[in-house]
């Protein structure tokens, strides 16, 4: 099967190009590589087993020919950092709302049988209650969630008008070997260097999913009756201050938590409601959100991590 990842030369896009590839389907990758790096398709390039399109999803034409010919189409493709949208509201807006119009204008033009979707945590905004079930109100807290929002809304509507099948999936806290300027993989350098790990208010509690779950579920929306929005996470929630002694502790680390003023954009408290996840995508969660990373605690432990999929 033919297929494009747009955002795939990302963190969560190159995992997926990578387990694309495995399960023999013809992999194009479109990706202007603001945050997506090379490297992380290095091997696939050099043995042409994934061809890339160094494109932008806010230029129609190039989305359009990136198109031709694919059956289905993960969006990947965003501005998909909180503190990142903040700080550009117009590239995160042109990227993640007028880029998923484009997306999905050309799906439709080139006669796409699906696009799935990465959606995110964020659409839900401060929780009324947890565990977070699809049907909660999308109240978004910040940019990168309002954007998400609209995104939602932009598959709904062509998918009624066109026809085209639309599976969304809101991802919680995806973690892994390969991500960069998130709280676990900047809570590991720091601790690693033995700089001080900056916990912003201390009161978060979030789920934190292992990004092989995260493939799965990508790769499941293609195949499974479209049935969406559904929740991908764990299903646990994991308090930051949790999660910042356990690095220390793996890391075996000197470093201290410095407590700073806690960031009003930021959600504090998210738990997904997984209960879709299972029955939907045939997706289990894991019994412990944080044993990946075992995986990203040394440079040895990471490249074996990503030998497994990870």
């Amino acid at each position: 099967m033919k297929v494009l990842v747009t955002g795939g030369a990302g963190f969560l896009g190159s995992h997926l190009a990578d387990a694309l590839v495995e399960q023999g389907d013809e992999v194009i990758v479109l990706d202007n590589l603001h945050r997506g790096r090379l490297q992380h398709l290095r091997s696939r390039l050099d043995t042409n087993q994934i061809t890339l399109l160094t494109e932008d999803i806010r230029d129609y034409p190039s989305v359009m020919v990136a198109m031709a010919g694919a059956e289905v189409v993960y969006h990947l493709a965003a501005q998909s950092n909180v503190m990142g949208a903040m700080h550009d509201i117009d590239y995160s807006f042109t990227t993640n709302v007028v880029g998923t119009f484009n997306v999905l204008k050309a799906a439709a033009a080139q006669g796409v049988r699906r696009v799935v979707f990465a959606s995110s945590r964020e659409v839900y905004g401060e929780p009324e209650r947890l565990p977070v079930t699809e049907d909660a109100p999308l109240t978004a807290k910040n940019p990168y969630g309002a954007s998400k929002v609209a995104a939602e809304a932009y598959c709904r509507a062509w998918q009624r008008v066109s026809g085209l099948e639309c599976f969304v999936l809101r991802f919680a806290n995806i973690y892994g070997p390969r991500d960069r300027d998130r709280v676990i993989p900047l809570w590991l350098d720091r601790a690693e260097r033995g700089e001080d790990l900056e916990l912003y208010g201390g009161r978060q509690v979030l789920d934190f999913l292992w990004v092989g779950h995260a493939v799965a579920a990508l790769s499941a929306a293609a195949h499974r009756p479209a049935d969406g929005p559904v929740n991908v996470g764990s299903g646990q929630g994991v308090p930051l201050v949790d999660l910042a002694q356990h690095i220390l502790a793996l890391t075996r680390s000197r470093s201290v938590i410095r407590y700073r003023p806690a960031r009003e954009a930021e959600v504090v408290r998210f738990v997904a409601d997984v209960s879709e996840m299972r029955g939907v995508l045939g997706v289990q969660p894991p019994e412990t959100p944080l044993a990946g990373l075992t995986l990203m605690s040394s440079p040895e432990d990471i490249r074996i991590g990503e030998a497994l999929g990870g």
